[in-house]
């Protein structure tokens, strides 16, 4: 399989001019709110978590540095409740109503990003052909090798007003942690009240930043003159879209070319707030025009990015069944396939989609079934060939991140070094590889300077994956102060999910993942139940055996820990998981071999994993 020659997306420059704050709040709430004339949009699950916020803080209010907190985010929440009394029902399935206070989408904490569509976590590997791949894990030692094909993900450059919202973030945390254990219920949802507090006010001060190397929207409006698009800024061109449709409120194809680019700013900024306005914009167009090809793949695109696969797949068949050369629906049918567990058939689906469009996003994903087949040589070989077609540096940065992670996963970190340079040289905030390069350095025992990198790229977007890896390395640290710097990167991510859920993304994934090591094992369990129920793939298979494990449910762990190492996928964290079951099962000889192929496979897989490996087989001598 040869690259073949790709239609690259212009780039992300210059957003432009930032909104008034207050105009941008009061748009957003009021798209949740009154915005949504499709009863799916979730708008109950959003009201369940503000209220569950608005409890917190009056019931907190005798902190005084908790109030002070609060009555900040009250502030907000006051602003983003504003709604525009002479907006009628027509306005209220307008999504563009006010646009120039919708510039600014890129919020966040985040990037499901996973993530984002894609292989549920949030990796993002951005692509400008609005596919993303979230694999299932958030993580970095569960699963270093996720596939968000999006190349928005880029961060705003150091120095910029984010920088004190970062640190505003972390400081409401620590005041909020300081209540103690009896408050824990409290924590979290206060937690949650601040970040998209934080997330708001990020959204602003990004808006005025430089965002180098990002890729625009991926599919553009007939209707759209092209030149307003050009100019790369996914931000700029929902402005240009946002103004064409107050004028033009009929253009089916602006309105999924509007809630694509919503997804995007989701995905790829770490904002599932945006997942209900994509939501309107579709339903828009659909209403205009039934079963229109932009929006079907737009719901596709949704779909994935919610971790609702099997929609994914409907809509991505639908879309098929009239145009089989649709880029964006043969690779959200991949996405869906891999991440229902129908391995099998997502290989044939890349092999289709290889035969009828080839381009980076394709190779990307037939790379990844391949690798998920334990045929790592075919995935290596498919992106480096990716890597040498590759122009724009959207897809460079993508594709040589890619590879850097394929590497570590293998423990060859100097050549993902290398590989996170290469895509670092092409865009200097790409924070895949900026995490990445982290995650190398610890391996390497540099953990200065990943606990400096992983710093930098949490305070622009604490996602769930980057969080819990700074939060392990200040663990294994050890020093005065690092076990409390670790649990506040730990409360994130439960605010992170908290906030993704209330906009209609399943994160029962990242809850079990990250609570079976640093939080409530028994809803660890209960998540990684429910997500086994709806799929079942290699990561939901390791991420129940692990959550049983940790509950004492060994003999049931077992199978399943077996089942999500019987691919051939080489990824240390699930080998561990099957090693440590393995032993405590009384399967000595398996456990032992097991855990030592582990660190042989990559012995920098998880700071605070390698070290319990390397204590167990020491212990069983």
């Amino acid at each position: 399989m040869a690259p073949r020659e790709h239609d690259n997306k212009p780039t992300e420059g210059e957003p432009g001019e930032t909104p008034v704050a207050a105009e941008r709040e009061r748009e957003w709430e009021r798209v949740w709110a009154e915005g949504e004339t499709d009863a799916e949009a979730g708008t109950g699950s959003e009201l369940e978590a503000n209220s569950q916020a608005a409890e917190v803080r009056s019931e907190a209010e005798a902190d005084s540095e908790e109030a002070e907190v609060r009555s900040e985010a009250e502030a907000d929440s006051e602003v983003e409740a504003t709604t525009d009394p002479e907006a009628g029902p027509e306005a209220e399935a307008h999504p563009e109503i006010e646009p120039e206070a919708e510039i600014e989408p890129e919020a966040g904490p985040t990037e499901a990003a996973a993530p984002s569509p894609g292989h549920d976590h949030p990796h993002p590997h951005s692509h400008d052909h609005d596919h993303s791949h979230d694999h299932d894990h958030p993580h970095a030692h569960d699963h270093p090798h996720s596939h968000d094909h999006d190349h928005d993900d880029h961060a705003p450059h150091p120095g910029t007003p984010e920088d004190a919202v970062a640190d505003e973030r972390v400081a409401a945390v620590r005041r909020l942690g300081a209540a103690g254990r009896r408050w824990r219920v409290v924590q979290l949802a206060g937690c949650a009240a601040l970040l998209a507090v934080a997330m708001t006010a990020g959204a602003i001060a990004i808006g005025a930043a430089k965002d180098s190397g990002a890729t625009g929207v991926a599919a553009v409006s007939s209707a759209v003159s092209p030149d307003l698009l050009a100019s790369g800024s996914l931000d700029a061109s929902i402005t240009a879209l946002q103004a064409h449709l107050r004028g033009q409120p009929k253009d089916f194809d602006g309105w999924a070319t509007l809630g694509l680019a919503y997804v995007e700013q989701a995905r790829t900024k770490g904002d599932p707030s945006r997942y209900p306005q994509a939501q309107a914009a579709f339903t828009r167009s659909l209403k205009i025009s039934p079963d229109n090809e932009n929006a079907l793949e737009g719901r596709a695109a949704l779909a994935a990015a919610r971790h609702e696969f099997a929609e994914a797949l409907t809509y991505a068949d639908k879309v098929l069944k009239e145009n089989p050369y649709s880029e964006r629906a043969l690779c959200s049918r991949i996405d869906a396939l891999v991440e229902l567990g129908r391995y099998d058939e997502a290989s044939k689906a890349a092999d289709l989609a290889d035969d009828r469009k080839p381009g980076v996003p394709v190779f990307t994903r037939y790379a990844y079934v391949h690798e998920l087949r334990g045929d790592v040589k075919t995935a290596r070989t498919v992106l480096e060939q990716a890597l040498a077609a590759a122009t724009s540096p959207g897809d460079i940065s993508y594709v040589a991140g890619t590879l850097g992670q394929l590497a570590w996963n293998q423990g060859d970190y100097k050549t993902a070094l290398d590989y996170y340079g290469r895509a670092l040289a092409a865009d200097e905030n790409y924070l895949p590889a900026l995490e990445g390069r982290a995650r190398a350095q610890a391996a390497l025992g540099d953990r200065a300077d990943a606990i400096k990198g992983l710093e930098l790229v949490v305070s622009r977007y604490p996602l769930p994956q980057p969080l819990v890896e700074l939060g392990e390395l200040y663990e294994s640290r050890g020093a005065a102060g690092d076990k409390a710097k670790a649990d506040d990167q730990y409360a994130l991510v439960d605010a992170w999910i908290a906030l993704a859920r209330a906009n209609g993304v399943n994160a029962d994934l990242d809850t079990a993942l990250a609570a079976a090591d640093h939080g409530d094992i028994k809803s660890a369990l209960k998540a990684a139940r429910a997500e086994w129920a709806r799929r079942h793939t290699v990561h939901t298979a390791d991420a129940l055996a692990w959550a049983l494990h940790v509950n004492g449910l060994d003999k049931e762990a077992l199978p399943y820990a077996r089942q999500a190492t019987a691919t051939g996928y080489h990824n240390a964290s699930f080998i561990y998981h099957l090693g440590m079951i393995e032993l405590a099962t009384g399967h000595q000889a398996d456990g032992r071999a097991h855990l030592a192929k582990a660190l042989k496979l990559n012995p920098g897989f998880s700071p605070l994993g390698a070290s319990k490996a390397r204590k167990a087989l020491e212990a069983t001598k």
